[in-house]
């Protein structure tokens, strides 16, 4: 008892002579300001709630667009909540600040070893990227005429009305919108990286099995963990996320690997004069592997696989998922925005029966809507990145090994850039496009004043962001397009509960259900 009693004892001693250090030390280190941090916990308090954008957001009006935080003991953390600051991380410093140390939850099933997000900036990050860019999400893929791509595109469109139209031939049942465009976009994102649709590859029941699990291992994946707070006791996984989040990616993987194994027998018999290639991102990535194995390039093995084709599908189905969902949930309490937009599709797209991203140049009101939507609503609320130097940022120094947190919910809401920053008023961007006497910006391109980056910027942007941006559009004007929403009677009455629940993505915390009538 007397050697617990003195144990205990010298750990109070050390972490309040450690709480004394720091504060003594902060003085003279010319860290940015922020909130007095308590012993141990810091200034855990000050970010309670499971919503960490906004109270960032609230703390960083009264200590600046650039603060100073302890959360546990995992050490500085500096929050960028303005345009000018978020430049700096993005973009002027952006050589030094793309370290990024994984969420404790990822590290099940293994998941953090290979993931393209977590990654450093070095030679296998680098070659992912490339992958991705190079043979399916780039621009000049998914526009110029690619003859793979743009006919799944367009058939994930398609699949979407039929979805809505099967649920609206139901005499008015409700049709959950993030659900059914999480359904087409999860159909799309694997004909593109398997040349097979999710209906042919699996059944009814392992198609939802997938499904749900892909929305839990996303919901789970940057809740507040008190692992990541407090290093010491992650290996407890007191919360149970790592092991809730490792059985959801265990379901992708089994999926995943099945169509990898599926695929080594086809080029099998390829070689041997049997079939031909398919030419998808799984074949590019097996060419690598072969390649790899001779020491040409970077070597991808089965891990490296199954976790990238992972992040691709989970990232994108779930981005544009949910920013379709928030678009509707906007505009349906919004009737006379609605109604402007349904008329600006009908001029535009007349008999056409989807919306295509080659229409867009003539529907800037539908770009307007997009863009207020994720300025309000960004996909990602906040972008977390380590120091790999120190680096000083508006006179204050930011030392080697401190997290970097870009608020992008905040610098979406400053107010000194964004008049009524909480309302939803799409037609704050046709004015500024008229005042600016600019050419349109393609969507998520940061501007000079990083005022808007809903897919972050610099060398960490988004790996997704030109398909999302694409299904974005064309799936919101399509669903805009060909039928008319309304809300249900009960939530009509009540309001739409606008909470939010924040995973990998912002989430809406009530999925949205509205009524669909075919046009």
């Amino acid at each position: 008892m007397a050697i617990f009693l003195v144990c205990m004892a010298s750990l109070v001693l050390i972490f309040f002579t450690s709480y004394v250090f720091h504060l003594f030390t902060n003085t003279h280190r010319r860290l940015p300001p922020g909130p007095r941090p308590l012993p141990l916990i810091g200034n855990l308090l000050d970010i309670a709630g499971d919503l960490p954008h906004r109270s960032l957001a609230h703390l960083a009006r009264r200590h600046g667009p650039l603060m100073t935080l302890r959360l546990g003991t995992a050490g500085v953390t500096i929050v960028a909540s303005s345009p000018a600051t978020a430049r700096e991380v993005l973009q002027t410093h952006n050589g030094s600040l793309t370290g990024r140390s994984p969420p404790d939850a990822w590290r099940g099933a293994g998941h953090a070893d290979n993931s393209v997000f977590v990654l450093p900036p070095r030679r296998k990050w680098r070659a992912l990227r490339r992958i991705g860019a190079e043979h399916m999400i780039s621009p000049r893929m998914l526009d110029d005429g690619a003859r793979r791509l743009r006919p799944i595109l367009r058939d994930a469109v398609l699949g979407l009305v039929g979805r809505v139209s099967e649920a609206a031939g139901h005499g008015g049942v409700p049709v959950e919108v993030g659900r059914v465009v999480f359904a087409a976009l999860a159909d799309l994102q694997w004909r593109a990286m398997f040349s097979v649709s999710l209906d042919e590859a699996a059944d009814v029941d392992t198609a939802r099995a997938l499904h749900d699990a892909a929305r839990e291992a996303v919901a789970l994946s940057l809740k507040p963990n008190v692992s990541d707070f407090f290093p010491m006791l992650a290996a407890f996984d007191l919360q149970g996320l790592r092991r809730r989040f490792g059985r959801s990616m265990a379901t992708v993987y089994g999926l995943i690997d099945e169509q990898i194994e599926i695929r080594v027998r086809s080029r099998r018999l390829d070689n041997a004069g049997g079939v031909d290639k398919d030419d998808d991102l799984l074949d590019v990535l097996l060419d690598m592997s072969e390649k790899g194995k001779d020491g040409d390039v970077v070597n991808i093995d089965r891990g490296v696989m199954r976790t990238f084709l992972a992040d691709i599908f989970l990232a994108t189905v779930d981005a544009v998922s949910c920013g379709i969902e928030w678009a509707m949930a906007e505009l349906l309490q919004n009737p006379p925005i609605m109604l402007k937009l349904q008329e600006e599709l009908r001029r535009v797209l007349g008999s056409k029966t989807h919306a295509e991203y080659s229409d867009m140049d003539n529907l800037p009101y539908l770009q307007a809507v997009t863009k207020e939507t994720l300025r309000l609503h960004p996909v990602v609320p906040f972008v977390p990145n380590e120091t790999e130097e120190t680096v000083e940022i508006q006179g204050h120094i930011i030392p080697k090994g401190s997290t970097v947190l870009v608020n992008v919910w905040a610098v979406h809401r400053d107010a000194e850039v964004w008049p009524e920053p909480d309302k939803f008023l799409p037609e704050r961007f046709l004015l500024r496009q008229n005042e600016q006497e600019a050419a349109r910006r393609p969507l998520g391109t940061a501007t000079t004043e990083f005022e808007l980056i809903p897919f972050s910027a610099g060398r960490r942007v988004c790996l997704g962001m030109p398909l999302a941006t694409r299904m974005l559009h064309a799936m919101l004007g399509t669903l805009l397009h060909r039928f008319e929403w309304t809300l249900l009677r009960e939530v009509e009455k009540c309001g739409v509960d606008m909470s939010e629940n924040l995973g990998l993505t912002m989430t809406m915390a009530t999925p949205l259900q509205a009524i669909a009538k075919g046009i």
